[in-house]
């Protein structure tokens, strides 16, 4: 039997942008990316703070160290500038392997996006 699990969780990071007329998908900090290991065109799930929004979008790379954080195209009508989201990756594995498995989580200060 396979489970989903989380594998990658950034918590509470700033919506610095959002572009409806962009082509769709949020922009991370290549950093923070790195940090999650989470990889360009990954399948991710955007929970909202401030308005409990929840959807699914992909990533695509932003400049390192910019703490960049923008949700494009129709998922940038889920978010405003300044929300506090957390961005979450799933792993499917066998059960088994899943009771060890220890997901990549970060923590990164909530003013600059950067990492602690």
């Amino acid at each position: 039997m396979q489970i989903q699990v989380v594998k990658s969780k950034i918590h509470r990071v700033k919506v610095t942008g959002a572009d409806l007329n962009y082509i769709g998908s949020i922009t991370i900090d290549e950093a923070l990316m790195e940090a999650s290991n989470i990889i360009e065109g990954e399948k991710v799930s955007i929970v909202n703070i401030n308005n409990g929004e929840r959807f699914e979008t992909y990533v695509i790379k932003g400049a390192r160290q910019s703490g960049e954080i923008t949700l494009n195209g129709p998922a940038a009508r889920k978010v405003q500038s300044g929300d506090i989201i957390i961005i979450i990756a799933y792993a499917t594995l066998e059960f088994e392997a899943a009771k060890s498995f220890t997901p990549w989580l970060v923590f990164p200060d909530e003013t600059t996006n950067l990492l602690k």
